[in-house]
């Protein structure tokens, strides 16, 4: 079985773009490719037009391409403001030499990485929250973490898998508004994989409909509202 296969598309730079489809339509599978967590047997992903095919994820994040989970992986007994600083690149304090003698340097790169993380905070809305472990957040408010996690970084690109999954409705609306101001204030990519329509429909520039590993369509959400092959493939057969 072949999970993704002949599958073409173009994420359009400064857009949200969202990705639908049935279960085992592959679209995890696609973002675990571009995200680097499985080589594509074949194909070319392109990144500002540089092929990146087959890089492994850490090469990518400096490269500004990150991703969020399903499930969230929060570090569940650091505080929600030490997840945030975790994020943060080119940390001085990971090399051994450093942290023993270098220390002032270290501590004022942890000085202004907390400084970045309760701007990442307030712009989350979740201020009182960052003293409290993570383990201990709502699934909802473990999502709102992981896009704070991707603001660390200054990515270009952002895979957002189902960010609503799980989630109430009322915290839901908070997320959807945060992933609306990543794009339109601060310029995010935004490729988002996500099971609710009306998210897709309110949140997307574009949407991707994949079905058995390929593209079935690339339009506006009223083109694929409109389109037969999408409604018998995925919205369950014309009414």
């Amino acid at each position: 079985m072949r999970a993704v296969e002949d599958c073409t598309l173009r994420i359009e730079t400064g857009k949200i773009t969202g990705v639908i489809g049935p279960n085992g339509a592959g679209k995890t599978t696609l973002f675990n490719m571009i995200a680097g967590t499985m080589k594509p047997d074949s194909g070319q992903i392109l990144l500002d037009g540089k092929d990146v095919t087959g890089w492994p994820p850490h090469r990518l994040y400096h490269e500004g391409l990150v991703r969020t989970f399903q499930i969230p992986r929060e570090f569940s007994q650091m505080t929600v403001v030490e997840n945030l600083m975790v994020a943060a690149p080119d940390q001085p304090g990971d090399e051994l030499w450093r942290a023993l003698f270098q220390r002032r340097r270290v501590a004022d790169f942890d000085n202004a990485t907390r400084e970045r993380a309760e701007e990442v905070l307030e712009f989350l809305q979740i201020q009182k929250l960052r003293n409290q472990l993570a383990g201990q957040l709502s699934g909802g408010q473990k999502k709102l973490i992981e896009i704070g996690r991707t603001m660390m970084t200054e990515a270009k690109v952002a895979l957002l898998d189902e960010p609503g999954a799980g989630v109430n409705r009322t915290l839901l609306v908070k997320i959807c508004d945060t992933i609306l101001r990543l794009n339109k204030e601060r310029g995010y990519t935004i490729c988002i994989i996500e099971h609710d329509m009306d998210v897709i429909s309110r949140l997307s520039d574009t949407v991707i409909v994949m079905a058995e590993g390929k593209v079935l369509m690339q339009g506006s959400m009223a083109e694929v509202r409109a389109n037969k092959a999408v409604i018998d493939a995925y919205l369950g057969g014309a009414s």
